[in-house]
């Protein structure tokens, strides 16, 4: 808009009809405005209007006059007001944009003429009673009549004077515009064309409906739902696969490093190497009988099949055939009771049709020493060929086992070595082995935790291993197992006294009385040929502290018959040293 004057744009027109029209020559001004036409008084109906002349190429056209009477302009909001109905109109072409029905005649192509003014134009319209006055001129609006089509928006009224509507195209054809981008909404096309009206200064029909445009889908909200759709999917075969390998260790095959196949040997000292050499000849015991049953472990004395035991392991058989054996590569077979003694606590057991039996070398328990390592081999708890290994703990252990019977007839005297490898219930029996694979021990008791004295397996406090373990030296071991197996009994050491064993004091007394009422002193005995005396306190014997008369009994029959001792004595306050030859009892 120039001057505040509007530029009226109008439709392109169809084809034949826009062959017509020139290009117009450009405006002298420069402003790209197109003249238009002032307003005329209105003519008789019977009369035609002059027409305006333009320029060749000028896409206005010539504005008829109105044939009606102008009135005073009223508000947009006053009732519409009523006008003759409209004379008919003539045969006409197909109009386009806005245009009015031209006839059929002058439809045809018309070459241009650029650069030449047309001297009398051919009107494109035929006058419009209801046209709308020009620009400026004041003129009622009056609806018009019933069409096919549905009436072009009412242009509101501005400053109480009527804008004119466009008359003529304009050579830039202008495409249709989205509602979006009319500032009054959709305008609805006319006669089929696909231009439609634009008036910037139309009000819009109210009653007048258009179909909305469906409103184009966001790209963006189906991006960010495929990407959650993703999410999800791939999150779903994430969690499967990581539970896959969670639970089958990977998708593919797991090796593992792993050494190779080297030499199984081993040196000969190690506890390895003597469990290999050990272990063929240690045994698992199976005894029945009164009642019970128990397990213990012996080991092979000579190819003769004497295996050497604890009494305590078999007392309960009353015949050979509560006895069976189990060799560590499962042979079993049954065995027979050669001889038992119950002071020492030791027996044989002998087993035949035997074959590859393999004996254990025996060792010299007198070169032990304290520290010297040790293996223990035997049956904890029915678990047959365990190994335990440890140290040589102690020497000379006074201990005392058994003594269920009440009488003392069961009890057993040792002078043990301690150790502290694990000894368990169905130890009883088994070998001590040095670092030689030789036996130097017989496995016998061990101490509880639980309070009392605890020796012997058979101890109701027993809760197992506590490190404290005790076996019968194997030199003594070894005479009794002889003696067991050339006549069936052990004979033990004596001194030929009766013992105080109620005595509190420090050492072993000589009791006043013997069993029965009989004489303390044996006549004849070993400490009576000493000068042995009832009340005597013995101290020492060959130079070792006894506090007791368990000690002294121990110390005793750590002996053979015949050996020499030297005994020292307190007698009514002084010390006395006496040297003795031991006797000879048998055992039971």
């Amino acid at each position: 808009m120039n001057n505040g004057k509007p530029n009226w744009w109008s439709r392109p027109s169809n084809t034949p009809e826009a062959a017509r029209i020139s290009t117009p020559p450009p405006a002298e001004d420069g402003d790209g405005d197109f003249p238009l036409p002032a307003p005329r008084p209105p003519a008789a109906p019977d009369q035609a209007a002059p027409a305006e002349s333009r320029p060749s190429g000028d896409l206005t056209e010539t504005a008829p006059a109105p044939a009606f009477e102008v009135s005073e302009p009223r508000p947009l909001t006053a009732e519409p007001l009523t006008a003759e109905p409209p004379a008919p109109a003539p045969e006409t072409a197909p109009a386009v944009g806005l245009t009015k029905p031209v006839p059929a005649a002058e439809a045809a192509p018309v070459a241009p003429a650029p650069e030449t003014p047309v001297a009398a134009p051919v009107p494109l319209h035929a006058p419009d009673e209801y046209r709308t006055p020009p620009y400026g001129e004041p003129g009622p609006w009056a609806p018009a009549p019933p069409v096919q089509r549905p009436p072009a928006p009412v242009p509101p009224q501005q400053q109480g004077a009527v804008p004119p509507a466009p008359a003529h195209p304009h050579a830039h054809p202008q495409p249709h515009a989205h509602p979006q981008q009319h500032p009054q909404g959709p305008v609805p096309p006319q006669g089929g064309s696909p231009w439609t009206q634009y008036d910037p200064w139309g009000a819009g029909d109210p009653g007048f409906a258009f179909e909305p445009v469906p409103a184009k889908k966001s790209r963006k909200g189906l991006a960010v739902a495929g990407a959650l759709v993703f999410a999800l999917v791939t999150g779903v075969i994430g969690g499967g696969i990581g539970a896959y390998v969670e639970r089958n260790g990977g998708l593919t095959t797991v090796e593992l490093p792993q050494a190779e196949a080297g030499d199984t040997d081993r040196a000969p000292e190690s506890v390895a190497g003597i469990a290999a050499s050990a272990l063929p000849g240690v045994v698992t015991l199976h005894v029945r009988g009164s009642g019970s049953s128990g397990t213990g472990t012996g080991f092979v004395l000579d190819t003769k099949g004497h295996i050497l035991t604890n009494n305590h392991v078999v007392d309960g058989a009353s015949s050979s055939e509560d006895i069976s054996v189990t060799f560590s590569s499962g042979e079993t077979a049954r065995a027979r009771l050669v001889g038992k003694d119950t002071g020492y606590d030791l027996a044989v057991v002998q087993v035949t049709g035997v074959s590859g039996l393999k004996p254990l070398p025996l060792g010299n328990s007198d070169n032990v020493r304290v520290g010297d390592p040790v293996v223990a081999i035997g049956a904890p708890f029915d678990l047959s060929n365990t190994v335990t290994s440890g140290i040589i703990s102690a020497k000379e252990r006074p201990i005392t086992a058994g003594g269920e019977k009440g009488d003392g007839s069961d009890i057993s005297y040792v002078d043990a070595l301690q150790t502290d490898a694990p000894i368990n219930p169905g130890n009883s029996g088994g070998p001590l082995l040095d670092s030689k694979a030789r036996v130097i021990g017989i496995n016998s008791a061990i101490r509880a935790a639980g309070g009392g004295s605890g020796e012997g397996e058979g101890a109701a406090s027993q809760p197992g291993s506590i490190g404290l373990g005790f076996a019968i030296p194997i030199n003594q071991g070894k005479r009794v197992a002889e003696e067991l197996i050339n006549t069936g009994k052990a004979t033990h050491p004596v001194i030929g006294v009766s013992l105080d064993m109620q005595f509190n004091g420090d050492g072993a007394r000589v009791g006043e009385k013997g069993k029965d009422g009989s004489a303390s002193v044996t006549a004849g005995g070993p400490a009576a040929k000493a000068g042995l005396r009832p009340g005597d306190v013995i101290t020492k014997v060959d130079g070792q502290r006894v506090h007791n008369g368990e000690e002294l009994i121990v110390k005793i029959r750590a002996h053979r018959p015949g050996d020499k001792l030297e005994l020292t004595l307190t007698r009514d306050g002084k010390e006395l040293t006496k040297t003795l030859t031991l006797g000879s009892s048998q055992g039971t």
